[in-house]
């Protein structure tokens, strides 16, 4: 008798070869074929009905949906999803990772789950273009590494965010941030500071962003710029998201997020929210938070926020400018207000850590004066800001 594994390939082979690709199937369509093939199956080869309920619900989410990791894309309390291969699949669950007990059974099964989730946010990954990032319906963003890039691959990554966006309350109950601090951190939102949150990988810098953005005005009008759609910005009308876009064979030019910025200066924003900057965009972004458009908001990769200014140095020169570097620091200080750094400790509890002001540019470095500090476990108040006049025109001093 057949293995239940080479039934199932034969089954999802036959199934796809029934569908007509040619208009849209629903799902109850889908679910009939895939009903009377694993009905017919059984009968042949003796399958008891739990075996056949099992093959029917797993054809489904590997023709339909996600295959073998759809239950983990459904599951609330997993956080991230590493796809290693065919091999393992681990998963990171309330804070814990642990290997999963299930797997994909083969390349081609995976590549359809890969190829099916590239497909549904308009991107194409192949041998010819091994890298994408993409998104799931769930909003959770996803990084896809394929052969002959990943030795081991294809690699699929996936992050979940929070069906409903973590608010500043949530953070206070997490103890990720004082009552003292929120309350300075909605001043400076409200009087249009421009603030940069900066963290290493899983510190918390979207979901973070996506908290202080609650503080923005309701008659603004904000305009979001990102690789791939994560910011959950709530209680604004007046809302644009924009995404880049990958080249592909069918011709397409791609879409940088240098593109949008620019596109955005025009496009009347009175607040510019780019995604977590990686290159050359963040010569872009200073232009913009330069030239008018007080209360931009960015996130970006570093270790502390004195490591977040020598980052922008960088990706700024990655922008292919021929600057000299005392006038990208001078751009760097005149355009960033605030950093709010962000870390998580040995007890996988994410914090604020520190907020740095950019207070200028002096004997060729860009000095920072700290205002917040964690120190001996908790969030102490270091200094008092010096730059007040956004605060005094919005009425706070």
């Amino acid at each position: 008798m057949k293995e239940i594994s080479e039934i199932r390939q034969e089954l999802h082979d036959s199934i796809l070869g029934e569908i007509d690709l040619s208009r849209e199937v629903g799902d109850e369509e889908i679910e009939g074929i895939i009903n009377e093939a694993v009905l017919s199956a059984g009968k042949k080869n003796f399958l008891s009905l739990e075996e056949k309920r099992r093959l029917m619900h797993e054809l489904f989410d590997s023709i339909r949906k996600k295959g073998v990791i759809q239950s983990l894309i459904d599951d609330p309390h997993v956080t991230e999803i590493m796809v290693n291969g065919t091999e393992n699949i681990f998963i990171e669950r309330d804070g814990a990772l642990s290997l999963w007990d299930k797997r994909f059974e083969s390349k081609e099964t995976l590549n359809d789950v890969i190829q099916q989730i590239a497909a549904g946010s308009n991107r194409v990954v192949n041998e010819a273009s091994p890298i994408v990032d993409a998104r799931l319906e769930n909003g959770a963003r996803v990084n896809i590494v394929m052969n002959p890039v990943a030795l081991n691959g294809p690699i699929i990554t996936i992050r979940r965010f929070p069906d409903n966006p973590i608010r500043m309350e949530d953070l206070l109950r997490f103890g990720s941030i004082t009552p003292e601090v929120v309350e300075f951190l909605r001043k400076l939102v409200i009087s249009g500071y421009n603030i940069f949150v900066s963290g290493g990988t899983g510190s918390g810098k979207t979901t973070f962003l996506n908290a202080m953005s609650s503080f923005i005005p309701e008659d603004t009008r904000v305009i979001t710029i990102e690789d791939s759609a994560e910011l959950q910005i709530q209680g604004i009308p007046n809302l644009v998201s924009l995404e880049t876009r990958n080249a592909n064979v069918e011709g397409c030019i791609p879409v940088t997020m240098r593109d949008l910025i620019k596109s955005s200066l025009r496009m009347r924003p009175d607040r510019i929210i780019v995604g977590e900057i990686r290159d050359g965009a963040a010569f872009d972004f200073l232009q913009a938070a330069n030239t008018g458009h007080d209360g931009s908001l960015s996130t970006g990769h570093a270790n502390s926020a004195k490591d977040m200014l020598s980052r922008l140095e960088t990706m700024v020169l990655m922008a292919g400018m021929e600057l000299p570097l005392a006038a990208i620091r001078r751009q760097i200080a005149s355009a960033v207000d605030v950093i709010v750094h962000l870390g998580r400790l040995r007890d996988k509890s994410r914090k604020v850590l520190e907020i740095v002001e950019i207070t200028g540019y002096e004997e060729g470095e860009i000095t920072y004066c700290p205002l917040y500090a964690y120190e001996e476990g908790k969030l102490r108040k270091k200094n008092e800001i010096k730059y007040t006049e956004k605060l005094e025109r919005s009425g706070f001093i």
